[in-house]
């Protein structure tokens, strides 16, 4: 059956649409027979996606960052009107400047490998997280860490990882806080917030493991929260998120992490929010979180064969 193809050529700020050549001629050597759909504006890729879905190309390749998987993933679920069946099979083209979710499933970022991979048929299972009407399946924040991505995507100058870095460092400048009341299976939490992270993997951002036990896998959210009252209590936790094992920021004072099925914030001033590092279009107070067990059929190395 032919796949399609959905490009996003503003990934990576253009540079997917510089490598899709490339991308072409790895897919084509592989042998995989598919049609090109590329986005022309903002937001176009949930309706290609869709569209894609209903006219029964199968599979779907996302080709370009993690908000183009994101964004597909929401189209493939507007297609299927739920979740009762798995999505998919969904393949990835690495075009994106972080390409977190490719790193997280272990992935190749090299273009021959990763058509390599779909070529092959394998697929596994992965959780999708749903945060109010979008669907994610690597990463969703609120507080500090999307007012960080506010500030990067204002650097126009400085490309990769270190934009993400000097972005939070400017975010941390600010030093942003809010007030919550937060509610999950087995818990809550009242008080002040500096960021609350819910992760369906570990890494976001390209360094920053800001929910280092999530597993993508497990059925479960992973979250992580907490407040530090002072610029420098963040500037000493900042260093540590990026780390994914022992002395992780969630061993601070003041940090939590935890696994829930369902998680509700209500903040009591507008945040910025976001699923897979695409913003929402408005500031938020109000966020419910759920998860839906391995209800995403993704091309994987090693694993089972699909055939469509």
């Amino acid at each position: 059956m032919t796949a399609k193809v959905i490009l996003n050529p503003y990934s990576n700020r253009w540079n997917s649409q510089a490598r899709w050549p490339q991308a072409e001629a790895a897919l084509k050597a592989a042998g995989v027979e598919f049609e090109l759909a590329i986005s022309e504006k903002k937001g176009a890729i949930v309706g290609l996606a869709e569209q894609a879905a209903r006219s029964g190309f199968s599979p779907i390749i996302a080709a370009g960052g993690d908000g183009t998987i994101g964004e597909v993933v929401n189209g493939m679920a507007r297609a299927a009107g739920s979740l009762d069946q798995p999505l998919g099979p969904l393949g990835i083209i690495p075009l994106g400047s972080a390409n977190d979710l490719v790193v997280n499933l272990g992935l190749p970022k090299d273009l021959n490998q990763a058509a390599n991979v779909i070529a092959a048929g394998k697929t596994d299972l992965i959780d999708v997280c749903k945060c109010n009407d979008r669907y994610y399946v690597n990463n969703s924040a609120a507080g500090l860490e999307p007012y960080v991505t506010t500030k990067q995507e204002k650097i126009h100058s400085i490309k990769g990882i270190l934009r993400y870095l000097i972005a939070a460092v400017l975010g941390i400048m600010d030093k942003p806080e809010w007030n919550v009341n937060m509610e999950w299976d087995g818990g809550s939490y009242t008080g002040p917030l500096s960021l609350v992270s819910v992760g369906n993997t570990p890494l976001t951002g390209g360094v920053f493991y800001m929910t280092p036990h999530a597993d993508p896998r497990d059925g479960k959210l992973t979250f992580s929260y907490g407040y530090r009252n002072s610029r420098l209590g963040l500037f000493q936790a900042l260093p540590r998120t990026m780390k994914p094992g022992a002395g992780s920021f969630i061993e601070m004072e003041g940090m939590y992490e935890v696994n829930a099925a369902h998680l509700s914030i209500e903040l009591d001033k507008p945040s910025p929010a976001h699923t897979d590092g695409e913003l929402f279009p408005e500031w938020l107070t109000s966020l419910k979180y759920e998860i839906f067990p391995k209800r995403l059929q993704i091309f994987l190395p090693g694993l089972h064969t699909f055939n469509p």
